[in-house]
């Protein structure tokens, strides 16, 4: 099998910023170097081991297929998870991904730190919200964790070319987490480059950047976008091969499948810093705000509307029933969380005109999705669907 050779590089320090990064070199000589950029205040957080780098790279080894030549150390317990993770992945999609072999220079485990510090990925949106104020106000039970830093990262929903949006965006972020007495790590990466389909990709990317802080914490968080029962596998993160991405002495803790996401906006509503900086929209101009018109930021403001709660500041404009009526959806999961809008909705008592908009719109959504199985059907069902 083609090989792929992966170089760690020494820990840099420059105008503040420490940079932990590695070399990457294709079967056909091509190379890459794949980066991490913090501020140097974290710098005693950081791993020694490759393992991060592993995790980042494992797809596009998949991918060519090419076996992962590591010349540094690595985690013989992160290696026999990642075999298993391998097999479900080339089992979902047998066209796009092979096993591969992961053969490091020397295989070590990291010491056990004294400590269960964990440290989660924090987007700013509804999901790692839910996250870290379930955690820290000790909602969660037995299932508590220790959070004490949320990694908000450049270069994954925001481009590391736009600059000022992400430092408004991160400035909202950290008053979130301020609040709530949690460190905020701003990181930047290029690991995105390396990736060819952020949908199977985006959890092994985050786990990457969790595991590059196992030098300071024993587990890392990265909150869940879809409940256990609804779940369409396969999704780059999720419950069954999350934890796989695991060492024995970095637990990769997929979180927050237990909920709808109508139950989590329930449970942050009372955050007043996360209704005043949420940000949910991947779409908009400006990436550190709201749009308001795409069909995340509707979904969003119609779960507050069904709970019977105002419209947050985080949202500067509302969406009319006929915005609403024509959003469109192609994926089950999506709509079946509308449903459960609409239910908790009548539930509430609330018979507002949107949720008759909102009823039309799962219809038309639900015509669309079966016709797009039959093509033909879709092709002369499509220009009737535009008429509503």
């Amino acid at each position: 099998m083609q090989k792929i050779h992966l170089w760690p590089k020494e820990i840099s320090e420059q105008d503040g910023l420490v940079t932990a990064s590695a070399v990457i070199e294709m079967p056909g000589g091509e190379r890459q170097e794949l980066w991490y950029r913090l501020p140097a205040e974290h710098r005693h957080a950081l791993t020694s081991s490759c393992d991060p780098y592993v995790l980042a790279c494992l797809f596009i080894a998949m991918r060519c297929p090419a076996d992962l030549i590591i010349h540094g150390q690595a985690s013989p317990s992160l290696l026999r998870n990642l075999v298993e993770f391998q097999q479900a992945w080339a089992l979902w999609k047998p066209n796009r991904y092979t096993c591969i072999e992961t053969i490091p220079d020397s295989e070590q485990e990291q010491p056990r730190l004294n400590t269960d510090a964990a440290i989660a990925a924090f987007s700013g949106g509804v999901d790692s919200c839910f996250t870290v104020y379930r955690h820290v106000t000790g909602q969660y039970g037995r299932w508590k964790r220790n959070v004490q830093a949320g990694v908000f990262i450049h270069g994954f929903d925001i481009s590391l070319r736009i600059k000022e949006d992400y430092e408004r965006a991160a400035a909202k972020a950290r008053l979130m987490l301020d609040s709530l007495g949690l460190k905020m790590i701003p990181v930047a990466t290029n690991a995105k480059k390396l990736g060819a389909d952020l949908i199977d990709e985006h959890g092994a990317f985050l786990a990457a950047a969790l595991s590059m802080f196992s030098g300071a914490y024993t587990s890392g968080l990265i909150s869940s976008s879809i409940p256990y029962h609804m779940l369409a596998l396969p999704w780059g993160t999720n419950p069954l091969t999350d934890p796989l991405l695991s060492s024995q002495s970095f637990q990769v803790v997929h979180d927050g499948c237990s909920h709808y996401k109508i139950d989590k906006i329930k449970a942050i509503s009372g955050w007043p810093e996360a209704m005043q900086n949420l940000r949910v929209c991947l779409v908009g101009e400006f990436k550190d705000r709201n749009c308001c018109r795409c069909e995340k930021c509707a979904r969003t403001m119609i779960f507050f509307r069904a709970l019977g709660l105002p419209r947050p500041p985080a949202f500067e404009q509302d969406i009319s029933d006929q915005q609403l009526r024509k959003m469109v959806c192609f994926h089950r999961e999506t709509i079946d969380q509308y449903k459960v809008a609409l239910e908790t909705a009548r539930q509430n008592g609330i018979t507002a005109s949107w949720t008759g908009a909102l009823r039309q719109m799962i219809y038309l959504n639900e015509m669309r999705v079966r016709l797009k199985k039959h093509p033909l059907l879709w092709k002369a069902g499509r220009k009737l669907l535009r008429g509503f």
